[in-house]
């Protein structure tokens, strides 16, 4: 691990595997975790020989907190910034569930730089909040109950949240696994991030994307419904979706043999 300083000065945990690797892919973590959910992808991907690069948010994981600038915006630049560090010119992007939001405003700030194929992992685009001309995603309403959480009791927010997370049972040190990850993020970018998952649209941003694009979500999933994966197929253009039957929101686990078949023969396909 080491750290890139954003262009707010900001102090970025990057960390950059097999740096010689065929091919690279960039893993961007979602709500309110960091890079070590893809703890289960990270090892097969490095055991296929690819150069596996990932961050942790501003505010998440080994990152610096700063009192400010936790907006869609400035986290595609913290991105980019990375990208650019790297010189990596030629690479998979991959983001979770309020990473796949990030990473669609990335594709449209920065015109999809670098960015040869795109997956969205149970992603929360392009919008995660319902409005007048948008019916889909969760009411405001749920967003705002897990700001008010964080800021009076985040220890029982990440116990609940970790509760809808997973369609499957699994053991308590699974439970506990994903509830460190989780504490181990800041109270305040748990509170400001949440504030951007609940305000940020991306369906500008979504139009502009060019690049075959693969789209992963559990059929059963309580915290990103599957609806919004099926928005995302329609608006970009030769998108595929891959719908894992019996996964929540925990794709990347809660059915792990089926959703790594998947998800290498995406990346090692078209």
């Amino acid at each position: 691990m080491f750290y890139v300083r954003a262009n707010d000065q900001t102090k970025l945990a990057v960390y950059d595997n097999n740096a010689l690797g065929k091919d690279t892919v960039f893993l961007m973590h979602g709500w309110p975790l960091s890079h070590k959910i893809f703890e289960y992808q990270f090892r097969e991907l490095l055991q296929r020989d690819y150069r596996v690069v990932s961050m942790d948010l501003r505010g998440f994981g080994a990152s610096d907190t700063p009192s400010k600038h936790y907006n869609y915006n400035q986290m595609a630049d913290d991105i980019y910034t990375v990208v650019r560090f790297l010189n990596l010119t030629s690479f998979t992007l991959v983001g979770f569930s309020m990473g796949g939001g990030i990473v669609t405003r990335y594709m449209g700030r920065y015109h999809g730089y670098g960015v040869k194929k795109l997956i969205y992992l149970a992603a929360a685009a392009p919008k995660y909040t319902k409005s007048a001309d948008f019916p889909y995603g969760v009411p405001k309403a749920n967003v705002d109950t897990w700001i008010d959480a964080a800021a009076t009791d985040r220890p029982q927010l990440v116990q609940t949240f970790g509760q809808t997370l997973w369609n499957r049972p699994h053991s308590e040190a699974i439970k506990n696994w994903f509830r460190d990850i989780a504490l181990s993020a800041s109270g305040l970018a748990t509170m400001e991030t949440a504030k951007a998952l609940r305000d940020e649209d991306c369906r500008e941003d979504m139009a502009k994307i060019q690049v075959p694009t693969g789209i992963f979500h559990g059929q059963k999933d309580k915290v990103v419904p599957f609806e919004l994966a099926e928005v995302q197929q329609a608006m970009i253009k030769d998108a595929d979706l891959f719908p894992l039957k019996e996964s929540g929101h925990g794709i990347f686990y809660d059915n792990l043999e089926e959703f790594n078949k998947q998800f290498f023969s995406y990346l090692e396909g078209k």
